[in-house]
Formats: C-alpha cells, sequence, structure tokens
C-alpha cells in the first residue's frame, strides 16, 4: 500500500509539473487582457488590503462610487458599480416585456442581448459596415416603438474600430430620443482621442444614454471583475432599485484595487503608449505580409488570416498561442490581442513561418 501510494504521488507530482510547465509556455491573446499589469500601486494596494480580508465591507464601496463620480464628472448617484452588462440586459427585458427588441451589431460582443433573450427579449442583428464599423445608418433603421435599447461597443469588438465622433454623438442623441443607447466603452482607453468619443458627453447634454466602463482591460484588473456604469440619475435610480450597483457586492480586493487605479494618473497613458506603439507594429507588419486588417483602435489586432479560421488558430495554438475564438461571419478572419513586445514578435515570426509554408 506505502508504494502504491508514493507512487501515485510521483505520478501526481509529475503530471503537476507536467501541467505547470505547459501553462508556463502558453501565451495567451486571446481575450483582450492587459499583458503589463496593473500599476505598482495597485499591486501594494491588494497586497495590503489582505490583512483586512476576513472583514465585511463597510462603506468602501461607497468611497469607491464617490472617487468614480469626481473622475467622470457626475453626481454619485449616477454610478452604477459592477460588472452588469447581462443582468442589465435581463432587467431592461423584463421592464418592457416579452418581444421588446434589443439592437446590437454583430459579429459582437453579446452579453446585454444574451441576458435580454433569456427572459423573452427579441435581439435584432445589424452587419458591420464594409469597413468594420458599426452601421450607425443601418441600427438606425431599425429603432421603432418596440426597440428597448441599442447596444454598440466603441471601439467595436472584434474589429476594434471606431466611429466617427460627430456622426457617433449625432447618432445617439437622435436614437436616445426613441430608445436607451448603451454604450460599451470599455477598450476606450486604448483609442486616440478619448474625451471626444466618449458618450459621456451625451449625458451630460441630457440624452438617454448609458456609458459603460471595466477596470478588466486598460487598468489590467480582469481577474477581479470590477466595472462600472454612467446613467442619467432617473435610469441609475430605476436601476439601482432592481438591485444593479449595491456596494455590498463588491469585495474588498476589487475595491482596494479600483481605487488605488483612479489615483494613478500616470499609469494609462503610459498603457495607451505602449499599446498603440505595438498595435502600429502588428498593422504595419500586417500590411507588408499583404493582410486585409481593420483600423483597430483596442488592444487587439483582427485580420484577414486568408484561410479558415480554425486552421490558423490550430497552427497558432500548436506553438504554444492561445488567440481569440472565431466570429461569423468572418470565418477567415483572427483576433489578436496586443501581447508584451516580445509575444508580439514571437507571433509574427511564426505567422511569416506559416505564410511561408
Amino acid at each position: 500500500m506505502k508504494i502504491k501510494i508514493k507512487t501515485t504521488t510521483l505520478l501526481l507530482s509529475g503530471f503537476a509539473a507536467l501541467y505547470t510547465c505547459t501553462a508556463a509556455a502558453q501565451i495567451q491573446v486571446s481575450l483582450n487582457e492587459n499583458p503589463f499589469g496593473p500599476a505598482k500601486s495597485v499591486k501594494t494596494a491588494i497586497q495590503q488590503e489582505l490583512q483586512n480580508i476576513a472583514r465585511y465591507t463597510r462603506n468602501e464601496g461607497d468611497e469607491l462610487v464617490h472617487r468614480i463620480a469626481q473622475k467622470e464628472g457626475v453626481d454619485p448617484e449616477q454610478i452604477i458599480v459592477g460588472e452588469m452588462l447581462d443582468l442589465l440586459g435581463v432587467t431592461l427585458a423584463l421592464k418592457a416585456g416579452p418581444g421588446s427588441e434589443f439592437i446590437y451589431t454583430v459579429p459582437g460582443y453579446p452579453a446585454l442581448v444574451n441576458g435580454a433573450a433569456r427572459v423573452g427579449g427579441k435581439v435584432i442583428e445589424v452587419p458591420l459596415t464594409e469597413h468594420l464599423e458599426n452601421d450607425l445608418s443601418g441600427i438606425a433603421a431599425k429603432v421603432n416603438a418596440k426597440t428597448a435599447a441599442v447596444f454598440l461597443v466603441n471601439p467595436h469588438n472584434p474589429s476594434g474600430t471606431v466611429s466617427d465622433s460627430k456622426a457617433f454623438h449625432k447618432f445617439i442623441h437622435e436614437v436616445s430620443k426613441t430608445a436607451l443607447v448603451i454604450v460599451d466603452e470599455a477598450y476606450l482607453e486604448f483609442a486616440d482621442q478619448y474625451k471626444e468619443r466618449t458618450a459621456l458627453q451625451n449625458i451630460k447634454d441630457g440624452d438617454q444614454v448609458l456609458v459603460f466602463r471595466t477596470f478588466a482591460k486598460a487598468y489590467a484588473l480582469a481577474g477581479l471583475s470590477i466595472g462600472y456604469a454612467i446613467a442619467p440619475k432617473g435610469i441609475a435610480k430605476y436601476l439601482k432599485a432592481q438591485g444593479l450597483g449595491s456596494t455590498h457586492d463588491l469585495n474588498r480586493l476589487s475595491i482596494a484595487a479600483a481605487k488605488a487605479s483612479l489615483a494613478d494618473t500616470t499609469y494609462i497613458s503610459e498603457v495607451y503608449r505602449q499599446v498603440n506603439q505595438e498595435r502600429t507594429l502588428w498593422h504595419k507588419f500586417l500590411e507588408q505580409q499583404h493582410l486585409k486588417h481593420s483600423a483597430s483602435q483596442g488592444n487587439f489586432v483582427f485580420f484577414d488570416a486568408q484561410v479558415p479560421h480554425d486552421k490558423i488558430a490550430g497552427y497558432l495554438q500548436d506553438h504554444g498561442i492561445q488567440t481569440g475564438r472565431q466570429f461569423a461571419p468572418y470565418h477567415t478572419w483572427i483576433r489578436i490581442s496586443i501581447g508584451l513586445p516580445e509575444e508580439n514578435r514571437k507571433i509574427q515570426d511564426l505567422l511569416k513561418e506559416f505564410y511561408k509554408q
């Protein structure tokens, strides 16, 4: 029996070592995470907060709400904390009733419309334009009395494209007279002209718009799951009454990390600089390889690999590179998150070898 236990232990240890080695060899460029990690001050804040982990949150969440409101230039009552897109879809569809319509761009990020569909909402899909941008005129044409919400991601995912700022703000102003417009700006910190592009200005101008932001992407807190929405006071009050935005649902580490992230006034600009530099190099590489790509302003590139997605993704997978899923109907296109410089060079070298075959 002792021999069996030792043998089993050895086998398990060997498997664990093999798994660790395999996991370490993987380059993750599949989920648009920030490979540079959070700011040093954020890591310090998380470590310091560990000593309080046995205690429930008290007013720490309310303090975070006030800091977010100060950053955005709005009243605290307009801030709804939490990673909420799925639950937001559920809540809005229940309010609007069965058959209410939710318009969004395909391919796209479906969390909100999936939530709405589960409780009777009807999903209305609008394809991207030929430039892989949100089709604002096409979306506007679908809006009617049944439309409960229009959901847009800007910069878009998976294409990374941004809409023309003037046209985008005009679109929101007009459409929000009929339906709530929800703009996911998860990737906006990676784009140029942040202040000119954000739909927050529409909220301040009185439009019925909800803007969603997350700490998961640019702030590199994907593992702590924290974000927030900014909304007109009436909409925010209703959503909070339905259970969204409770600060007691936040955990201590997320709060500490988010507060420290907001306190660091230089980190985001440095992340933008590094991502923009690598994105430019990626686009230059794709052009050198004669591979059509989108004009991405996100922390990822989206390009036509000229072969079925499974073939190029499988090739990279065999070399330890995890890439994004396929986005129909772009069956030969692939999305690759921007990694560390050395990771990007490795992937590009692999692609060069692939196209030499």
